[in-house]
């Protein structure tokens, strides 16, 4: 059973095509598909700030449409559910798949730590059967889609490979640049809901051993790169290598969110953001005396 779309909020539609830069709906094209996606990864971060703040999230797909749309980031489910949703209302065919991400040294396994997303019934004569990879919830992953068709693709620093799964052959494998975060992530052929993906969502973003949990992370890309922020760490990684700056006061940090990452938490009253600073700079001590 695939995910129903939710009706058409224009309210909603419209805030978020704003948040990306556009001021009317666009057509259901290719070149759309591109420019949504590009717009996306640019102006909207990957962030596990909110999980840091204490918030709790759905993954309804209307929420997501609205954590977004107000100005906030997030990670996966809300990332890929917000712009499903968006481009499924702006009349392209998008389907929900179960995901697993793998890190480096990770057994490849598709156990709904990710959601996926394909585009369909779109051809191009590069990509005469239609069908495309996007994916706004990878991190320091794409900026732009991917025809779903075994092959190697460039974007910026890096490298991927799109391949069969080898999990189940009927899926799909996204083999990572070995600079990346990620090793790479599977997803299976059917259509999945948020009902298949809640379980994960709830350990993600509420346990302990959480990554989510244990590290705070942003992350922006662009076409030549992308920007990373790891507590109180920014890197910068592109063709021309990358570096690292460590961000050791509070008006750099904040700066460096709103600045870097287009997330100046305006909602967050000065209470919540002392204590937010408070955990993230005790989390950075503890890395530093682990590393040292």
């Amino acid at each position: 059973m695939s995910v129903t779309r939710p009706p058409v909020d224009e309210s909603l539609r419209d805030a978020y095509l704003r948040r990306l830069g556009f001021a009317t709906p666009p057509p259901a094209t290719v070149a759309t598909l591109y420019a949504v996606h590009r717009a996306h990864l640019e102006r909207i971060p990957y962030e596990s700030v909110w999980v840091w703040l204490g918030e709790r999230r759905t993954i309804n797909p209307l929420d997501s449409v609205r954590y977004l749309a107000s100005g906030r980031g997030g990670y996966c489910y809300t990332q890929n559910g917000a712009l499903a949703t968006v481009l499924g209302w702006l009349g392209f065919t998008v389907r929900w798949h179960a995901g697993g991400v793998q890190g480096h040294g990770e057994r490849p396994s598709i156990d709904g730590n990710h959601l996926a997303l394909t585009v369909t019934n779109l051809p191009t004569d590069e990509n005469p059967a239609g069908e495309w990879l996007i994916d706004a919830g990878l991190g320091d992953g794409l900026h732009e889609p991917l025809p779903l068709r075994t092959g190697t693709y460039t974007q910026g620093p890096h490298t991927y490979g799109v391949r069969p799964s080898e999990i189940d052959p009927s899926g799909w494998r996204f083999d990572a640049d070995p600079g990346m975060s990620l090793q790479g992530m599977d997803f299976l052929p059917g259509d999945a809901t948020p009902a298949d993906l809640q379980k994960q969502h709830e350990h993600l973003q509420s346990s302990p051993k959480s990554s989510f949990r244990k590290t705070l992370v942003v992350a922006r890309r662009d076409a030549s790169g992308v920007d990373i922020l790891r507590g109180c760490v920014l890197k910068r990684v592109d063709s021309t290598g990358e570096t690292s700056t460590e961000l050791p006061n509070a008006p750099e940090w904040w700066s460096c969110l709103a600045d870097v990452f287009n997330l100046p938490l305006s909602d967050v009253d000065d209470e919540r953001k002392k204590a937010l600073w408070n955990n993230v700079t005790v989390a950075h001590e503890a890395w530093l005396a682990r590393t040292a």
